[in-house]
């Protein structure tokens, strides 16, 4: 049997923890690399016999997992976020798939996502998929992706049959903390391309995004939490730019001074 290293990354994620961790429990080691939580989080952990805790510094999610790789002992890894779980039937295919003749280098996942813990169907997430479990020699993180981290594989990817559940966010100001967050990593990563944004990039980019995903993608027949979540979208790229903007005022009125970002 192909063994499997399954990682998470974590901060401030002591509410998932009972849950998250009992779902990977079928791997032969649980890694979790939490960047100094303050919530209980890594206190939680230790109690675990289950779990190896590393703290290691959070600068971005794909150097973050990258480092969480190299910790890895096993052949096959499962990565998964504390907010996202694994059906039985998930579980089975994966113990299946890693133990094929000749596999994949890489498997995406479906995932269901979850608002107030039930089905988001549209809104630009019916096709949502993402790379979760590899083999550890042919993969590795972009690292110049800051966030909405892009898994580089040496081979071909297949795709898994069961999905993934994903409860995303439990409220509006969660969601809205978490996709702001986003906004402002993006514009880290936008800022070695010495972007200008104007009038396109504060008003057509958000409008468009928002109605790519309450329109072109269906996020009207999820009633308010499709407003909700297209809302949020468009949200996330204004702040991008607007951070963007905060960045460059700070470098002009520090000019003398090396800015960290």
């Amino acid at each position: 049997m192909k063994k499997i290293s399954a990682l998470l990354i974590t901060y401030n994620e002591r509410e998932h923890l009972p849950d998250v961790i009992d779902t990977v429990d079928f791997a032969d080691e649980i890694i979790v690399v939490d960047s100094y939580s303050d919530d209980g989080t890594a206190e939680y952990l230790q109690e675990d016999s289950r779990v190896k805790l590393i703290q290691h510094p959070f600068r971005n999610f794909s150097e973050q997992r990258n480092f969480a790789l190299k910790h890895a002992q096993y052949p096959w890894v499962l990565f998964i976020d504390a907010d996202e779980r694994i059906p039985k039937k998930l579980r089975e295919e994966i113990k299946k798939t890693v133990n094929l003749p000749d596999p994949k280098a890489a498997y995406y996942f479906r995932r269901q996502f979850l608002f107030k813990n039930k089905p988001l169907r549209f809104s630009g997430y019916q096709t949502d998929k993402n790379h979760r479990l590899f083999q550890k020699e042919k993969a590795y993180y972009c690292p110049e992706r800051l966030v909405h981290e892009i898994l580089e594989v040496e081979g071909k990817s297949g795709v898994l049959k069961n999905k993934l559940l994903h409860y995303s966010f439990n409220d509006y100001e969660e969601y809205k903390q978490k996709m702001l967050s986003y906004g402002r990593l993006r514009a880290v990563e936008l800022s070695k391309k010495n972007l200008e944004p104007g009038f396109f990039h504060f008003y057509i980019k958000p409008t468009y995004k928002f109605l790519s995903h309450y329109v072109i993608r269906l996020g009207f027949l999820d009633g308010k939490k499709g407003f909700c979540v297209s809302y949020l979208n468009a949200l996330s790229v204004a702040e991008r730019y607007r951070e963007l903007i905060r960045m460059e005022h700070l470098v002009e009125s520090s000019p003398k001074q090396e800015v960290f970002l």
